[in-house]
């Protein structure tokens, strides 16, 4: 076994692999970018290499750096983890002729796997069903409109290179397709320097089903089940799931026997997972089942297979890395319950899923069974790399008690002024067609707005900030789990947003309202709509208050009824950013939707308007200024009617 390794990642899967690695006595070495100087990744590694500035494309994507890297610290192996050069073929060539080990699959297997068209020709070779729809040599427009044709509509186009739901477009219609062509393609040749595309029939009630594998350096290849990946955002896994619900024993067999002949097409070793795309509209059956593409890495989800198997999937890279054998053979290895898993971002549903970054001031997660996150409070969301903020992950002996789990965890998660999709997640859970797993890839696109928790606190809302407002002054913020029967000040104002009101506690309704105690009698899944989980805390001059994984943020700082000078018209940052522009200057003279000045986060820009005609009566903004989510950027005064 190595002695020592250097995990080429940053965020929670480097905790997630230094973790394993720490329990089987080895030295672990970290690398960091500028932005990570401070992350949790670092610290707890036994050594730490600085590779370069902030973007990634100048240190995680550097493979001569995180090389030289090893060989500076005297480390025996690089573990790649996810995303970055974990599935580049000359990276982990260069890492194998540098004498190192590399953890993960041959560059043979990768390349093997790394084109979408040459990865399906290998697998109809290998008897694994593979989509129908035309991945030839010609890349004529003309050929490509006339297989499209041949396949039908709706079809889609894919880069053959391409990865993440980049360049990949549904076409609907026939008069689209040209259209869509080009725009795929330009996507494709600008993220993967190779616009080629293939076409596929469009399954119209598809889910998204994969296989976890494992290879050795002895031949052998087992499979690890199967996970549940249906529930998507624009092509991104939102919340996956061990088994996949609905599945009979007949059907896993032939898919993971499928699974099985595609790793071992390529000589596969280390873990790797096959996808496939399942036409559901007449069930779930295995003749419907087509291979996808392989993912030749750990997958994100890996967690989930961990949870029902009992096995520690990093654990057995290193292991086969090592040139050891499988732990387990094929017949050693069965399902224990159920486990899903929730991907919390640092992104705000209510405006459009906007990214948002800046400090952690508060955070904390709800009871899980487990919780891999990479971020720690007082900490930061770079705008640099994915918005991860933890992957939320909860076992049961059904679904039923996975997903009410889960549910409950997210429910009670607290995290601001960073906002994050909480809410959203915990919609999605307790949708009906979800917990009856009637589901497809498009079930999050097809209930829209249903699924977005609201923008604005409702009158309950406001009633249990305002008593949080009057708990005695001692200095301390109040956390989760407040008493809500505490004495309290016979009136409190609040505003939110321009908002302002002034609650009587003496006259309020005192209907006791549930913040997380442990209730044998509570139900999650019927109560949730009736009961909010809600905690929240006060600190200088506001409330934060959490319902159900959404934050709402109550200033306190206001003196009488009237004294929201804010009032309507208040210019709010929607989330943490810099000020590009400022378009406008204080005494101006604005029309309703008139730019006043463009905000830019995680590289997108956003464009603040003006809410009605007006006057530029305040203007706090600034270019080039940082500012953080809310923060009152100007202030817009109605006109004369």
């Amino acid at each position: 076994m190595m002695k020592s390794l250097l995990i080429a990642n940053r965020g929670e899967i480097a905790c997630r692999i230094i973790r394993t690695a720490r329990a089987m006595g080895i030295r672990t070495v970290a690398v960091h970018s500028d932005a990570d100087a401070g992350s949790p990744h670092v610290r707890m590694a036994d050594e730490a290499v600085h590779i370069g500035p902030s973007p990634a494309n100048e240190s995680y994507l550097v493979g001569e750096r995180i090389i030289a890297a090893a060989k500076d610290t005297g480390a025996e192996a690089i573990h790649p983890g996810y995303g970055f050069l974990s599935e580049n073929a000359g990276f982990a060539q260069a890492v194998i002729d540098a004498g190192l080990i590399w953890v993960g699959p041959k560059p043979s297997s990768i390349d093997a796997m790394g084109l979408k068209d040459a990865a399906k020709k290998l697998m109809r070779e290998a008897g694994v069903p593979v989509t129908p729809g035309y991945d030839g040599a010609d890349q004529s427009a003309q050929r490509l409109k006339e297989e499209a044709d041949k396949i039908g509509y709706p079809m889609l186009i894919k880069a053959v290179a391409g990865g993440g739901g980049k360049g990949m477009r549904k076409v609907d219609d026939a008069a689209d397709f040209d259209a869509a062509l080009q725009s795929c393609r330009r996507e494709a040749s600008a993220s993967f320097s190779n616009d080629e595309v293939l076409l596929e029939k469009w399954m119209t009630a598809p889910r998204h089903i994969e296989v976890q594998v494992f290879g050795d350096s002895h031949g052998n290849v087992v499979h690890l089940f199967e996970r549940d990946c249906s529930l998507q955002r624009r092509h991104q896994k939102v919340i996956e799931e061990a088994p996949a619900p609905g599945m009979d024993e007949a059907t896993r067999a032939e898919i993971c026997a499928a699974a099985v002949r595609a790793a071992k097409a390529v000589d596969y070793e280390g873990a790797g997972t096959i996808e496939f795309i399942a036409d559901t509209s007449d069930g779930l059956r295995a003749d419907r089942i087509f291979f996808m593409e392989m993912n030749t890495r750990l997958q994100v989800e890996h967690p989930v297979t961990e949870e029902i198997t009992g096995v520690d999937l990093v654990e057995w890279q290193l292991r086969v890395a090592a040139g050891e054998p499988i732990p387990l053979a094929q017949d050693d290895l069965s399902i224990d319950g159920h486990a899903i898993e929730a991907r919390l971002y640092a992104e705000d549903p209510a405006t459009g899923f906007l990214p948002s970054t800046g400090r952690l001031e508060h955070l904390w997660f709800g009871d899980a069974d487990r919780i891999e996150t990479g971020v720690e409070e007082g900490g930061e969301v770079s705008p640099f790399y994915d918005p991860m903020v933890a992957k939320v992950v909860c076992h049961g002996d059904t679904r039923e008690e996975a997903i009410d789990a889960l549910a409950l965890a997210l429910s009670q998660t607290e995290v601001f002024p960073v906002r994050t999709n909480a809410g959203f997640l915990v919609r999605a859970l307790n949708d009906a067609d979800f917990r009856a797993a009637d589901l497809d890839t498009g079930f999050i696109a097809d209930r829209g707005d249903a699924l977005i928790p609201a923008g604005e606190p409702d009158d309950a809302d406001w009633l249990v900030a305002a008593r949080i407002a009057a708990e005695d002054d001692d200095g301390e913020p109040m956390l989760s789990g407040f008493r809500l029967n505490r004495g309290t000040r016979r009136a409190v104002t609040l505003s939110f947003k321009g908002d302002v009101r002034t609650i009587d506690l003496a006259h309020a309704d005192d209907e006791t309202v549930w913040v997380g105690e442990d209730d044998d009698d509570f139900d999650f899944a019927d109560d949730v709509a009736a009961e909010a989980v809600v905690s929240g805390y006060r600190d200088a001059g506001r409330v934060v208050l959490f319902n159900a994984g959404t934050a709402y943020a109550f200033d306190t700082a206001i003196r009488g009824t009237g004294a929201a000078a804010a009032g309507d018209g208040a210019i709010l940052a929607p989330m943490p950013g810099k000020v590009l522009s400022v378009d406008v200057a204080e005494g101006d003279s604005v029309t309703a939707g008139q730019r006043l000045m463009v905000l830019e986060a995680m590289k997108m820009e956003h464009a603040l308007t003006a809410p009605f005609d007006g006057t530029v009566a305040e203007l706090s903004a600034s270019e080039g200024a940082q500012v953080q989510v809310e923060a009152v950027l100007a202030r817009i005064e109605k006109g004369d009617d």
